[in-house]
């Protein structure tokens, strides 16, 4: 039995020890102890934006503490805690910006009065001397208030223009960007994509303006050189090659593509104002034209807003332009092969799969390279976030920066036919690898896919990415073998790609077939009948949208597949009435692009004839049913070893072989004018209200215009615009059928609106209407012209003041001098009567 004395030493001793341990505890429980840790106070904070809303309406909601933090990186790791109507709790934990704050959109689907509050549980911040302990807080109560049936109003937003517009756009005008589309890729790189969203496409061929390309004389040379145009760039010359347009400014090479020369020319779109010329110097002929264009959005934490470039490439280097000036913004060195994608906030995109094992034992992974990346990851300064500080007259080694993503794919033991790369010549970001290879198309952030055609079949290898930027194989198939006539075929390739419907097409030539695949399972789906065989002579050009495959080329055939089954939904012939042509009846067919539910074609050849022929079409047909929205012959013909139509902002740019001029194509503005033949009249008394409806649009203000049309260009009917466009800008004859404007007439008191009527104006743009008003008053004359394809509408008023109509005078009648007269009468003879008598009487 232990002792008593022995008990209470033991009991002493863990006494001393329970003691001891509080004490240690202590001093890593109290920041303030003898470590000489300082203290801070914190000031937690929260609010809603608003702070009364309705059922399911989204609410704002910022917490977190007015302490701010030194660095961008930082933030403090705070609760949301939201109590129900009911009590129940719920909790948001969030890390916020260097600011203190951070801030969710959050919906609640009761009505009641919500209790918010933010809770800081504290932290430790600082370094040496200023780290100090932020002590624990808890926020005051904040009511949120949730209403059934109520809903805080949102902002009305804006309507679309309905009148001319130019840019800039008010950053206010959200809606407008639905029709504010850039083009940034290349036209005539052959796999361009054809898909133009964010355009209200022209709906005819009316005219904005005109300008000369520039580089030598454009049209019929004359004289003694007979009916031969000056050269136009075909064969292999190319113009107008590698056009851009970047937020409504139209940006294009003055001179060939071979020439030692190279001027870039940026023409404001809506007005056809040149904003700036320059010759660049970045090396090689081809380096000092654009090589694409890029708007990027950059977003954090203390730097948003979109920047644009033009980009110019040399070799491994790239040099970042302002579209704005033309000035250099900043350039990229050893930037690594390959197609450019782009992410979903503009940011270039390459993708590889790089083999860091051997044939036998493959290590395969994919990477990503990320132009926005060279940027952020090559920034050690304080202003890390802040995009514009970071890219001005800066170099950047763009393959030790750029690579953000590096995942292996292990289970990878196959990529088809792609160059190798040996590790012995890798360098860079390549050292190490034995192989890599590039990728057939890419959707970022959703899947890449690796293919090779040969004349035994067809591989495919897609790669899958998931949210995390994990990636795993979705097939690897080898399995897909070709028909027997592929052995003795001279070209295929791939003709066009879309990952909205997950198919690939195979274009080959010498069979004029078109074979699709799956771009989710990698499986054959189908292939079309052959096509007209003269359709072999050239490659050709296809695009996928709105679930369909549109396809054309040399035989002057535009077909139209269904893009899950292949069927043949429709073709449209090019027929040359004239036979104008030397590949056929029909004209050579080149889809241009395909834009807001129409598909736009036009025509080219590879080596024009001379004299060349007449007549070219270039037409708008309806993506869906195939037929004509509108067409004009002899404007537009493109060019085939240059650049081709683009859109931007709504409206083509293009430049045309025939004249060698650049073309602006879309809705423009109109003017009115009227008077009335009286300014003041009476009631009952019929008057003539007369005027004008003309084209305002920029072209129409050139001098070779205002030349021929001192009192302007008339406005005309959209059925009449194709004939009068070639009138009024190429000098073709004058269309006799010409019909004009739709004109409506009223006139307005201040309290009544009166309809006057309709009137249609002439060729010369003239127009009038007959009016008789019944009540006096002042009156406004108002005419209105609602706009059509082809114009936006616009009216002008007159002023008449009438008066009430005169009363009749009446007049007292007049006296009878016919009865005068005759009694006058009666009177002479009777005195000569009477005279007679006495005369006789004295004889």
């Amino acid at each position: 039995m232990m002792s008593n004395k022995f008990k209470s030493k033991n009991v002493t001793f863990i006494i001393t020890i329970l003691l001891l341990m509080s004490f240690i505890s202590s001093i890593f429980a109290l920041p303030n102890a003898n470590a000489q840790t300082t203290t801070a106070v914190t000031f937690p904070f929260v609010d809603t934006v608003p702070h009364m809303a309705g059922v399911s309406q989204p609410v704002l909601i910022n917490w977190g503490l007015i302490n701010y933090l030194t660095d961008v990186k930082d933030g403090w790791n705070v609760t949301l805690q939201i109590f129900y109507p009911n009590g129940k709790p719920e909790n948001h934990t969030g890390k916020t910006w260097s600011t203190g704050t951070v801030g969710r959109r959050l919906s609640f689907s009761e009505p009641g009065n919500y209790t918010l509050r933010c809770v800081f549980d504290g932290e430790f911040y600082g370094t040496g001397t200023s780290r100090k302990w932020y002590e624990p807080s808890i926020s005051a109560n904040l009511t949120l208030q949730i209403v059934e049936d109520y809903w805080k109003p949102d902002h009305p937003g804006h309507s679309l223009p309905t009148e001319y517009w130019t840019r800039p756009v008010d950053s206010q005008l959200r809606e407008w960007y639905i029709m504010m589309g850039s083009w940034i890729i290349a036209r005539d790189s052959r796999g361009a994509p054809l898909y133009a969203p964010y355009n209200y496409a022209p709906e005819s061929a009316h005219i904005l303006w005109s300008m000369p390309i520039g580089d030598n004389m454009g049209g019929l040379s004359g004289g003694d050189n007979g009916p031969i145009g000056y050269e136009s760039g075909e064969a292999y010359d190319g113009k107008f090659a590698n056009s851009l347009i970047i937020s409504g400014v139209l940006y294009y090479n003055k001179y060939v593509s071979a020439s030692p020369k190279q001027t870039v020319v940026a023409v404001d779109l809506h007005t056809g104002k040149t904003i700036w010329e320059k010759d660049f110097n970045f090396g090689s002929t081809a380096a000092n034209r654009p090589s694409g264009g890029q708007i990027l959005n950059f977003i954090n934490e203390n730097n948003r807003g979109s920047w644009s470039y033009l980009w110019f490439t040399s070799g491994t280097n790239m040099y970042a332009v302002n579209p704005a000036t033309g000035d250099l913004m900043y350039n990229m060195t050893s930037v690594p092969s390959g197609t450019i994608y782009f992410g979903i906030n503009g940011e270039m995109l390459k993708y590889r799969m790089v083999n860091y094992g051997t044939n036998a034992n493959p290590n395969w992974y994919l990477q990503r390279w990320n132009s926005t990346h060279v940027v952020n990851n090559g920034t050690r300064v304080s202003t890390a976030d802040a995009w514009g500080t970071n890219t001005r007259g800066t170099t950047y080694n763009a393959d030790r920066l750029g690579w953000d993503l590096n995942v292996s794919v292990s289970s990878l033991t196959f990529v088809p036919g792609q160059a190798n790369v040996t590790a012995a010549a890798a360098t860079g970001s390549l050292s190490g690898a034995s192989q890599q290879a590039a990728p057939l198309t890419v959707k970022p952030d959703v899947r890449a896919i690796f293919g090779n055609i040969s004349a035994n079949g067809v591989t495919l290898t897609g790669i899958s990415f998931d949210q995390e930027n994990s990636v795993y194989v979705m097939y690897n198939r080898r399995d897909w073998t070709a028909p027997k006539e592929w052995a003795d075929l001279q070209s295929f390739g791939w003709a066009a790609h879309s990952h909205e419907d997950a198919v690939s097409i195979i274009w080959t030539k010498d069979n004029t077939k078109n074979y699709a695949f799956s771009l989710e399972t990698g499986k054959f789906l189908w292939e079309t009948d052959s096509q007209y065989p003269t359709d072999a002579w050239a490659s050709r050009t296809g695009c996928i949208a709105y679930g369909k495959f549109y396809t054309s080329s040399s035989s002057g055939i535009l077909y139209c597949y269904d893009i899950q089954t292949g069927n043949e939904l429709w073709t449209y012939v090019a027929r040359d009435k004239y036979t104008e042509s030397y590949h056929g009846e029909n004209w050579w067919l080149i889809l241009q692009f395909i834009s807001d539910g129409k598909v736009y074609v036009g025509h080219e050849v590879h080596s024009p004839q001379v004299p060349i022929s007449r007549g070219a079409p270039y037409f708008a047909l309806d993506a869906e049913t195939g037929d004509i929205v509108w067409e004009i012959f002899g404007a537009f013909r493109q060019n085939h070893w240059g650049g081709r139509s683009i859109i931007g902002d709504s409206i083509i740019a293009t430049m045309d072989v025939y004249d060698q001029q650049v073309y602006a194509v879309g809705k423009g503005p109109s003017e009115m004018t009227l008077t009335s033949s009286n300014a003041v009249t009476n009631t009952g008394a019929a008057i003539l209200v007369s005027g004008t409806v003309m084209d305002i649009s920029p072209g129409t203000q050139q001098d070779n215009l205002k030349f021929r049309f001192s009192n302007g260009v008339p406005a005309v009917s959209d059925e009449s615009q194709s004939d009068w466009m070639l009138y009024v800008y190429k000098g073709f004859d004058e269309p006799m059928n010409v019909k004009g404007i739709e004109i409506t007439v009223y006139a307005y008191d201040g309290t009544d609106k009166i309809d006057i009527g309709k009137t249609t104006s002439d060729a010369r743009g003239r127009f009038s209407i007959v009016w008789t008003p019944e009540k006096e008053g002042k009156y406004d004359i108002w005419a209105y012209f609602e706009g059509t394809k082809s114009y936006f509408g616009s009216d002008t008023k007159t002023e008449v003041a009438v008066l009430a109509a005169p009363a009749p005078v009446e007049q007292e009648p007049d006296p009878p001098y016919g009865l005068y007269i005759a009694l006058a009468a009666v009177a002479i003879i009777v005195v000569m009567i009477l005279c007679t008598i006495v005369v006789l009487r004295k004889k």
